[in-house]
């Protein structure tokens, strides 16, 4: 009567508050969902949640089972895991780059998570490597690379992590403001703050103001987050930044954040491997609980 994917189901609507959304984090159609759902209620002979309330509203009956769920999944997947250690599979290296400097947020979560999980694969992000990552990735040098800027490279596999909104941060007093959103023309006459990286890796750059011919008039690096943050709170610059980066400033009403764009600007971020690493236990595994992991602590996000 009541399925695994039952309860997935239930977690999924749960953590993304609507059927649409829950949706798409189960690999299923509205239609099918809201099918599997019905269905479940009439087996049980009881409603599991409240519709049309956003986010969700669960029933007694809805909250029974998502305790289930919170204390059968996780036993569930321990099983796996020891049922490939039993079939000798588990060894394994993961040494990974990342091109995100807000990706540690929830990084090194799904890290800790998998190191405790699998203490047989060793773990590691290389430090100055002279190198491009993904060019390295595919000559074996590493396994993993999160990017947001896939090459077309012979043997390498993107995986879809999660979708982000880039917004632009600036400071609650910054004459642009009060705008519902800024358009590439409102930066040529403002200080852009950046990381350290090349233009052509960042969003603000190809998707925004290089499409529309626009410069800004100056451009200052910053190494982190943090520092670019202080940096247009006093009014000297202006930044983009992936939506889930700006949380914690804008809750504390540090800096206004807007859409670049009417209609915003949403990238894709990804897990890069190698064709050959797809279906190892361990590398399945990394990849679901980093989802898993950036869905519980990022806000904003959409799956991919």
């Amino acid at each position: 009567m009541l399925e695994l994917r039952h309860l997935r189901t239930l977690i999924a609507l749960r953590d993304a508050g609507s059927l649409v959304e829950a949706a798409e984090r189960v690999h299923l159609t509205q239609s099918a969902l809201s099918h599997q759902i019905k269905d479940l209620e009439e087996r049980l002979n009881s409603p599991l949640f409240l519709r049309k309330t956003r986010p969700v509203t669960f029933t007694h009956a809805g909250e029974r089972l998502l305790a289930l769920a919170e204390q059968i999944l996780p036993q569930v997947r321990m099983a796996e895991r020891d049922l490939v250690r039993l079939a000798g599979e588990e060894q394994g290296r993961l040494h990974m780059a990342i091109e995100c400097h807000s990706c540690f947020q929830w990084l090194m979560p799904t890290i800790d998570h998998f190191r405790d999980h699998w203490p047989e694969v060793e773990v590691d992000i290389p430090s100055g490597r002279s190198f491009d990552p993904l060019p390295a990735l595919a000559r074996e040098q590493l396994d993993l690379v999160i990017t947001a800027d896939p090459q077309p490279l012979a043997g390498v596999h993107y995986e879809p992590l999660f979708r982000y909104e880039g917004l632009l941060a600036l400071s609650r007093q910054h004459p642009l403001a009060d705008k519902s959103y800024v358009t590439a023309e409102d930066l040529a006459q403002e200080t852009l703050i950046i990381y350290p990286v090349e233009h052509s890796r960042l969003d603000v750059f190809t998707q925004f103001l290089e499409p529309a011919k626009v410069a800004p008039k100056e451009i200052r690096t910053a190494e982190l987050t943090v520092m670019m943050m202080q940096l247009v709170a006093s009014g000297r610059g202006v930044c983009a930044l992936p939506n889930w980066a700006l949380t914690e400033y804008l809750e504390r009403g540090y800096v206004r954040a807007l859409p670049l764009g009417e209609k915003g600007i949403w990238s894709t971020l990804f897990a890069a491997i190698r064709e050959e690493q797809r279906d190892l236990p361990w590398m399945e595994d990394f990849l679901r609980t980093a989802r898993e992991t950036s869905f519980a602590v990022l806000e904003g996000i959409r799956p991919a």
